[in-house]
């Protein structure tokens, strides 16, 4: 396992003296850039193998790697059970801003088409797992409130046809490429089967995308037919909402003055 960026460095050929920085983000690992020479990359480092409801890193790279031959995502350059080495991405961090813009969601409606339509990861979204271990972390105040959101999560039934899907489509995982008329999508690390319209879901409910926007964002999804998907996609933005408040709600439990949004 590894404990620190030079222990994960040690092991990867032409990486062993490579710089570190560390840069903010990943909420149960911390993360690097990595430099030697004129090569950049990102090292992540857990402090234990992943779990639910994560995938392990190993499965990670599987799908990660399968984006990457389609051009949606940067090449893994390493991967064990506890850290993680990835190209590093020169390009724009897309913010909440850039969602609403009709265009953006355009392109990132046609990157979605492309993802969904990668092969299988042969993992399942355990999304009713999520839930529960997301409400046993729960300790406060809001612990009796958060069986209604688990008791939303648990209603809901997956379509039998299921694809790839990212299922943490935020903003500052998408970036966009200078130069170059694709997007790429970071952070692969809840990747797996689920249905497509829980991408589609995040997007608008995650950022509260008005209606008229995520009316473009089915219309380009599914060229032209969104209306005909508009019941379905509700209801995955209600999924969506309970979990993301069980999420906040394992996060910030232990702090006094939590807000949670509703459903």
């Amino acid at each position: 396992m590894s404990s620190t960026p030079q222990d994960a460095l040690a092991r990867i050929p032409g990486w062993e003296h490579a710089d570190c920085d560390e840069i903010e983000g990943g909420q149960t690992n911390r993360n690097w850039l990595v430099s030697i020479g004129n090569r950049k990359a990102v090292l992540k480092v857990d402090s234990a193998p992943r779990g639910a409801s994560f995938n392990g890193r190993l499965l990670e790279q599987g799908i990660q790697t399968r984006a990457a031959e389609a051009g949606l995502a940067s090449r893994v350059l390493f991967a064990d059970e506890t850290s993680y080495l990835t190209e590093y991405i020169d390009g724009d961090v897309w913010s909440a801003a850039d969602l609403e813009i009709e265009e953006n969601l355009t392109a990132l409606a046609g990157v979605l088409r492309r993802l969904h339509a990668l092969p299988l990861s042969g993992r399942r979204f355990d999304i009713v797992g999520a839930a529960h271990r997301y409400r046993e972390r729960i300790v406060s105040d809001e612990s009796e409130v958060a069986l209604d959101y688990v008791d939303v999560i648990e209603k809901y039934r997956a379509p039998p046809a299921l694809c790839c899907c990212h299922n943490d489509l935020v903003a500052e995982n998408i970036i966009a490429m200078p130069d170059l008329p694709d997007l790429r999508l970071l952070d692969w690390e809840y990747a797996c089967d689920n249905d497509p319209l829980f991408d589609l879901a995040t997007v608008v409910a995650h950022h509260d995308l008005s209606a008229r926007l995520a009316t473009c964002l089915l219309d380009a999804y599914f060229e032209g037919d969104g209306e005909r998907w508009r019941e379905k996609f509700e209801q995955q933005v209600i999924v969506y909402d309970a979990l993301l408040w069980l999420w906040n709600a394992a996060r910030v439990s232990a702090t006094s003055g939590f807000e949670a949004r509703e459903v």
